[in-house]
């Protein structure tokens, strides 16, 4: 690791929500003030499953995490340590050995309850109290509420569970996303001239409420498409329930995208996914969803 200035945000930044914001936002100003480069630390796998031993599916994978604190919160470099080793480490290693000799740490930004180091003995006030000893700047971020809610990726998680993308993104602060390589389906869709390009949902990452959501699909190239994506077992045509895709009909776009990574966002759900007494039926609802879809955006609602 080279020795840059850094001003170090501290967490784990699940779906990278409004909460995480209010820290983020701190740093990049920080930064900006310390003539140093603006960076996010975080973990490789979520500290609560692991010291829980709890199955807590998460809202975004470590790259989708990473991309979403650059481009909302103009972060440079996000820092992806492994958690099982990060566990062991004396709260004041952490601090002094790593933050502040490896990271070459000038200032750090918590949130009130972030723990660190073995036995998650570190915490907001002994990490302020060393800061100040090593010379060091620290700022502990408080809660954030909206509407007397506390932000955080417990609530939200529960809302995509829901599929309340409107709310969820509401205390997100950009929609719930979901990026991956574009796989090879049944191709059901091309036969009814509504083309789909299928994500498996990435292990470990949560899968919104089955059902049809107005949203936008990212490129590989970085352009935007509106999109009607299905989300669920495809009840229709599938005999097996068991697997779970996410399907983009992308609107207005022609071209091949096997292989290649692509980035769903999910604006609103339309209606929940359901068995369609013939194919014929199914498309029908498959264009009045798109119809949905372009009067969603069209009333500036993304």
């Amino acid at each position: 690791m080279d020795k840059q200035r850094r001003v170090v945000a501290l967490g784990f930044f699940d779906g990278v929500h409004m909460g995480h914001g209010a820290l983020l936002r701190t740093v990049a100003e920080r930064a900006t003030a310390l003539d140093a480069s603006p960076c996010a630390f975080t973990f490789d796998r979520s500290p609560t499953a692991a010291l829980t031993g709890r199955t807590i599916p998460l809202l975004t994978g470590v790259e989708d995490r990473g991309a979403l604190m650059r481009e909302l919160y103009a972060i440079e470099e996000v820092i992806v340590a492994p958690f099982d080793v990060m566990r062991q480490m004396d709260w004041r290693d952490f601090v002094e050995q790593y933050l502040q000799k490896e990271l070459g740490a000038v200032h750090v930004v918590a949130g009130h309850d972030f723990h660190f180091g073995y036995k998650g003995e570190g915490d907001p006030r002994r990490l302020g109290e060393k800061c100040r000893e090593l010379g060091m700047g620290c700022d502990v971020i408080p809660k954030v509420e909206i509407d007397g809610v506390t932000v955080s990726s417990t609530y939200i998680r529960a809302l995509v569970e829901e599929g309340k993308m409107e709310r969820a993104g509401w205390f997100l602060g950009h929609p719930h996303t979901l990026s991956g390589p574009v796989v090879h389906g049944s191709e059901l869709g091309r036969t009814l001239g509504t083309p789909t390009a299928n994500l498996l949902v990435p292990e470990g990452v949560i899968a919104p409420g089955f059902g049809v959501y107005a949203g936008r699909v990212r490129l590989p190239g970085g352009e935007t498409r509106l999109a009607v994506t299905n989300v669920g077992t495809r009840p229709t045509v599938n005999a097996d329930r068991q697997a779970v895709t996410v399907e983009p009909w992308i609107l207005d776009y022609q071209g091949d995208l096997y292989g290649r990574n692509i980035r769903v966002e999910f604006y609103a759900r339309l209606r929940p996914e359901k068995r369609f007494p013939s194919v014929q039926a199914l498309r029908d609802a498959i264009l009045e969803n798109a119809r949905q879809t372009r009067e969603y955006f069209a009333k500036g609602k993304g």
